[in-house]
């Protein structure tokens, strides 16, 4: 045999075992995510959540017969650790897509890896809006979802005809606060302070002042993750101020580590436990069967990171493999029915959502007060229909 067809066959061969393998290979998911600085409070409940549906998808037999595998990475809650984190999972560690919340500063010094590195990106965070790239899916929350039932509340049942603002001095805190006050004076009402802290700031004793000599009826804040809320709420409390307040950034897993002093505090969430549905028990039950006594209470942030990994499993099934072009077509047309029930991102690259005014609880629990159904996000991508 002519050594040409002999080296011809060794190569075919060489090809077809490699393909196989790559067929065998686990499908890689990449989750960047605050395990340091501000979002390390909420940080862990996200890796629980990934870790239990991964678990689940693999034990159902996986994704077209392929396993997932994760790949954590630390991005520091902020920029220079999320490019850091990003181009590490993408170039070093051949991520298939990217799922995972992050601060907004932590988001947009990915998009660039993202967009180079051409994978799927699935952000689970509740954010500002209007962050716009072709391989960016959203299914939390914006402002348009989320503002309205807290103001308008506040407007009818609490008599709140003047509004102070706080913010963590980063693009989420002053995107959100900016939407609030605009529809604080769409809807009649005046905001008569507005200050901001830089993220890593803890000392709110002059914020608090200035709140106190504006007389405001009502105090809607958008601090930064975990730690920022956390200093808030106790300054406050120690410092008297009783009036009506909402947090636009709390979770409900933050809300309980903020001790007593949240007790009476309002926020808007598409997630909180209470939610009365087969999915949310099963959830539940699902998670306290897995980590016990180290479960991290399920909240607005972790919640959207489990169902994302699904609706990722659903864009690979319905795409016929992890082709990054194919998935991406996909992911606007699937959907996937968990705690939060129906969520799709067929809407300009976001989600439609069930959100949810809740009241916390002496014991950190959250009380629905109000449901508000589907709730559109409005004009975010329109150039992405």
């Amino acid at each position: 045999m002519p050594i040409r067809h002999v080296v011809g066959i060794a190569a075919a061969l060489a090809l077809s075992t490699a393909l196989a393998r790559a067929d065998d290979a686990p499908i890689v998911i990449g989750v960047p995510v605050g395990l340091s600085g501000a979002n390390s409070v909420v940080a862990p409940s996200v890796v629980q959540s990934s870790e239990l549906a991964v678990e689940e998808i693999n034990a159902a037999g996986g994704v077209l017969g392929r396993k997932l595998r994760l790949e954590i990475a630390d991005d520091a809650s902020g920029a220079a650790g999320a490019q850091k984190a990003f181009d590490a999972l993408i170039y070093s560690k051949k991520v298939d897509v990217i799922i995972s919340m992050e601060t907004s500063a932590a988001r947009n010094a990915g998009l660039p890896a993202v967009t180079k590195g051409r994978k799927p990106f699935i952000y689970t965070s509740f954010y500002e809006g209007r962050s716009c790239n072709k391989n960016m899916f959203v299914n939390a929350w914006v402002p348009e979802q989320q503002v309205p039932p807290v103001v308008d509340a506040f407007t009818r049942d609490k008599g709140a005809k003047s509004f102070f603002l706080i913010g963590s001095d980063y693009a989420f805190g002053r995107g959100m606060l900016a939407f609030t006050r605009a529809y604080i004076e769409k809807t009649g009402g005046r905001v008569v302070g507005e200050e901001y802290l830089p993220m890593d700031g803890s000392d709110w004793t002059s914020t608090i002042s200035k709140l106190k000599e504006s007389k405001a009826d009502a105090l809607i804040t958008s601090t930064a993750g975990g730690a920022p809320n956390v200093t808030l709420i106790k300054q406050l409390r120690g410092a008297g101020v009783s009036l009506p307040f909402a947090n636009l950034a709390v979770d409900e897993g933050t809300a309980k580590s903020m001790g007593a002093g949240a007790e009476g505090m309002y926020l808007s969430a598409s997630y909180v436990t209470g939610i009365d549905s087969p999915e949310n028990k099963k959830f539940l039950a699902a998670m306290k069967s897995k980590f016990g006594g180290d479960l991290r209470t399920p909240n607005d942030l972790s919640v959207p990171q489990y169902e994302a990994i699904y609706l990722y499993k659903a864009a690979v099934e319905k795409a016929g493999g992890t082709d990054a072009s194919k998935v991406l077509e996909a992911l606007p047309t699937v959907s996937f029915t968990g705690p939060r029930s129906l969520i799709g991102m067929s809407k300009q690259h976001h989600a439609p959502l069930t959100m949810y005014l809740g009241e916390v609880q002496g014991d950190g629990s959250v009380k629905v007060v109000s449901t508000f159904k589907d709730v559109d996000p409005g004009e975010q991508c329109p150039k992405l229909n």
